[in-house]
């Protein structure tokens, strides 16, 4: 259950009245052209990192969004430590750097099955590299390695290096790779945000995260039943932590290899809300939705 905001009790003190001033209308207009003039300036110093158009359902559910994307390959021989992938980029930088996310497939699967979310995520605003693992039955251990090695490449090696903002990296998976992805944020504490889509990992206890971290379980899901995985990986997770657990209704553990609305909708605000710290987005994860899609979700409202 979600917790609720504890309102202050202290009332904002208020300024005591001082002499009645009468002002003109030239120094009226003065200030008031002072204020409008830098009123656009001030909300960008708030935060610039804030890309996109301010978001509305319609928005976050869309299959794309309002950056034009392009993508290119990257050979397993051309790095190490994973075994190549594609990148999905914004194609114009007028708005700035963007943060980087790279997600990992599952068992014995190839960046094939994760393919939908790199242009889904690019179109909102991320540089994604999808990956191949080095090899398929890679474990999740690994698959965390491999998904920071993929960071590392995005931000020193890739053609679009010069589009990332080094210091606000994501990573996500699915299965395995959501497994991986957990164990990478216990790794780097200095990533912005962790996904994991109905992960599996022999390892159910995360104490040691400091990553804002969402987890997706799946009903059904058979193979990472939730009550083994899903929903302990967010129980374990720091309670101070910024967390989320999101249970897909009638949803298999395959689900996320799909175009999935709801993956997308809340991976899409998570993403923006802990990468860009774009807090327009914080609206459709706290308090917690109710779609009728999902099952049931648990979080740690509202988010520090």
């Amino acid at each position: 259950m979600p917790l609720p905001s504890r309102p202050s009790s202290r009332r904002p003190s208020r300024p005591r009245p001082g002499p009645r001033r009468r002002w003109r209308p030239v120094a009226l207009t003065a200030l008031l052209a002072l204020t409008v003039g830098h009123a656009a300036p001030a909300r960008a110093a708030d935060n610039p990192y804030e890309r996109g158009p301010a978001p509305t359902v319609a928005s976050i559910e869309a299959p794309r969004g309002p950056f034009a994307v392009a993508d290119a390959a990257v050979a397993p021989s051309a790095v190490t430590g994973f075994g190549g992938g594609t990148v999905w980029y914004p194609t114009s930088t007028a708005e700035g750097t963007f943060g980087a996310v790279a997600i990992a497939p599952g068992y014995k699967a190839g960046k094939a099955t994760i393919a939908w979310l790199g242009p889904r995520l690019a179109s909102q605003g991320f540089v994604v590299l999808t990956i191949d693992t080095l090899t398929p039955d890679d474990p999740p251990d690994s698959r965390g390695t491999q998904l920071l090695a993929a960071l590392d490449y995005l931000v020193g090696a890739s053609v679009v290096r010069n589009r990332i903002d080094h210091n606000r990296l994501a990573v996500m998976g699915h299965s395995l790779g959501g497994g991986g992805s957990l164990s990478a944020a216990n790794t780097r504490p200095t990533l912005q945000a962790a996904i994991s889509l109905t992960g599996w990992h022999t390892t159910k206890n995360w104490p040691g995260v400091r990553v804002p971290t969402f987890i997706v379980g799946a009903e059904d899901d058979e193979v990472a039943p939730v009550a083994l995985h899903s929903e302990l990986f967010y129980s374990t997770l720091p309670a101070t932590l910024d967390k989320a657990y999101l249970e897909l209704d009638g949803a298999t553990h395959a689900t996320p290899t799909a175009p999935n609305v709801t993956i997308a909708k809340y991976g899409i605000s998570w993403l923006k809300r802990f990468v860009d710290d774009d807090t327009r987005y914080e609206q459709f994860l706290c308090p917690a939705p109710s779609d009728a899609t999902i099952e049931e979700y648990r979080d740690t409202c509202p988010h520090s």
